[in-house]
């Protein structure tokens, strides 16, 4: 009959020892090692000098044992999340390139959240779809459909510049006359 802990069930316990048995990361470790001490009845500064680790990291893990939820431990992952790499910018560069509609979709056009969720779907790598739109950028694409107007809001924008010259008069002389005859009030 297993032995009672403080915190632990016996099938919790016996849950982290078997998982302690497998190859894992350092710090996955460190997380059953703390849950394991802590319900052995271990205090905080106890675990921190026999493991190493901080007083932030012990005091969490001692409360997910604390209430019950020691079989979390895998669920925080640990470091940074996966990064796109080069097969993921040619997916995207090719994606961008044709339209959604070949690939299934009923709209006309991408936009970086489609993008990204196709992309999350097909590879495992979830990127938002503000660094979506800023990879397009760097490749020179763009979510945006192409307009015409642009050649010519160009144009017109080199013919925008100030003119000088005279006004042309077409206002009628009795119209003047009539500023010349006001009364000015001193």
């Amino acid at each position: 009959m297993d032995k009672q802990g403080l915190y632990l069930t016996a099938f919790q316990r016996k849950l982290l020892l078997k998982s302690l048995e497998t190859d894992l990361r350092p710090e996955y470790r460190r997380r059953i090692e703390i849950m394991l001490l802590a319900d052995a009845g271990q205090s905080q500064t106890q675990i921190c000098e026999a493991l190493g680790c901080s007083q932030e990291t012990a005091r969490h893990w001692i409360t997910m044992a604390q209430t019950g939820q020691a079989h979390h431990w895998s669920d925080r992952p640990m470091g940074r999340p996966k990064t796109v790499n080069k097969q993921y910018l040619v997916r995207l560069q090719e994606l961008a390139s044709h339209s959604p509609r070949e690939y299934g979709y009923s709209f006309q056009s991408w936009t970086g959240q489609w993008l990204s969720k196709h992309l999350a779907k097909e590879l495992g790598i979830k990127v938002s779809s503000c660094h979506i739109n800023r990879l397009l950028k760097e490749m020179g694409l763009s979510t945006r459909l192409k307009d015409n107007t642009t050649e010519k809001e160009t144009s017109s924008q080199r013919d925008s510049g100030i003119k000088i010259g005279d006004l042309p008069s077409n206002v009628e002389p009795s119209f003047l006359w009539q500023f010349s005859l006001m009364k000015t009030s001193n």
